[in-house]
């Protein structure tokens, strides 16, 4: 461990510049720049809010805050491991030039969109406010989904640049695995809809809606312990996925260079 410890140390700075260039890459033809993280999820909140709406009849005013939590919690989520996925391959020239603990690459990957998520909340703070959810004690519990939900896309991001690097169309797969998941995270409808047609066990197995759930319970200022499963359950599964991810990068970190 202490091994470890050390070599982080040796390169954080690395690390820093790498989470520095990923956050100015993203951005480099964006005439907003860093303001679009503000925008994006306003516009897009704004869309869904307005066909949903309509579309379910749902009146309540607070809605918009419903969607804002689970878009940006999903958001987070996506495109971390999608960075995560493509950063040994986006790193090839570096890695086969000098060594760099590769690690490094889906780590600053997965921190500089959390970063981003971060700046995001921004929007969530203000529409929450004008739409007369204020903040209690409870709000700051959401401390706690929003660790757990880096420890997840960092794990679920390990194990998918690990396999990436062997199998390309992996890239293709996930974004179909991201789909599916989008819609079992009850973003943009209410979650008893399933309940009442008893397949509410697509939201149980999806430890993004659990996450999302605890959030949105801490936004609203209610208690996100009441029902204990719902942040277990994630809690758990990241950290799995950390053991299971860093194990799989650990275990075929050498072969990366023969092909990539």
């Amino acid at each position: 461990m202490n091994k470890y410890i050390e070599n982080y140390k040796r390169y954080r700075f690395l690390l820093r510049e790498l989470v520095k260039k990923g956050i100015k890459l993203k951005y480099r033809r964006s005439y907003l720049g860093i303001i679009w993280t503000l925008l994006e999820p306003l516009l897009t909140m704004a869309v869904l809010t307005l066909v949903f709406s309509a579309m379910y009849g749902n009146k309540n005013r607070a809605f918009p805050v419903y969607i804002l939590t689970g878009r940006l919690f999903y958001s987070a989520f996506a495109q971390g491991t999608r960075f995560a996925m493509k950063s040994i391959r986006a790193n090839a020239g570096m890695i086969k030039k000098v060594y760099v603990p590769k690690y490094l690459y889906p780590l600053s990957s997965v921190i500089f969109n959390y970063i981003i998520f971060l700046i995001s909340l921004i929007v969530l703070v203000a529409v929450s406010i004008i739409l007369g959810v204020y903040p209690s004690l409870w709000t700051l519990t959401a401390v706690i989904p929003l660790t757990i939900l880096f420890m997840l896309t960092l794990g679920i991001g390990m194990i998918l640049s690990t396999f990436s690097v062997f199998f390309r169309d992996l890239e293709y797969l996930w974004e179909v695995g991201l789909m599916l998941i989008m819609y079992t995270c009850a973003i943009f409808y209410d979650a008893s809809m399933l309940t009442k047609t008893k397949t509410d066990w697509i939201l149980k197995i999806n430890p993004l809606y659990g996450l999302i759930k605890c959030f949105r319970d801490s936004v609203y200022g209610s208690s996100m312990f009441e029902e204990p499963y719902w942040l277990l359950m994630p809690l758990i599964a990241s950290i799995v996925s950390l053991i299971l991810g860093f194990l799989l990068f650990k275990k075929n970190q050498d072969k990366f260079i023969l092909h990539i």
